[in-house]
């Protein structure tokens, strides 16, 4: 009987919690959440478990000034890939090749919303639409 008391009441309590978040927070957390295991499948292996990059070949995305000031270049990043393209990061430079992910740009929004939240990032969610509206502007 106690044991259903208690569950009763953790059950009250979780709903209560969930309840209590704003749409932004849920969106946030479903975002970041989906975004991480995108980011395992297509990432991780060319930019690392924590974002630290690869030596000289792949940049780390740790690097939240880079970020920041490139934010609406990342989704063609993502989706095109870059040829040869120089980027400094963190002060070093980085040349070479990235493939082109087949992503969606809802995938592409929640990876981006995973990365710079991550690694010490904290820039809040990166939208759908303002994904998409990214990719109109680099094709």
């Amino acid at each position: 009987m106690k044991l259903k008391v208690i569950s009763v009441i953790c059950l009250l309590l979780g709903v209560l919690f969930f309840s209590c978040q704003t749409d932004d927070e849920i969106t946030f957390k479903r975002y970041y959440t989906t975004g991480s295991i995108v980011y395992q499948n297509s990432c991780q292996n060319c930019h690392g478990k924590n974002g630290e990059g690869l030596s000289a070949l792949m940049p780390p995305l740790t690097d939240s000034v880079f970020l920041k000031a490139n934010k609406a270049s990342l989704p063609c990043f993502i989706k095109y890939g870059l040829k040869e393209k120089l980027l400094i990061v963190n002060k070093k430079p980085f040349e070479g090749n990235m493939p082109a992910m087949d992503l969606a740009p809802i995938e592409i929004a929640e990876v981006l919303t995973y990365i710079t939240n991550s690694f010490g990032n904290k820039m809040g969610v990166v939208t759908v639409q303002q994904v998409s509206y990214d990719l109109d502007k680099c094709k």
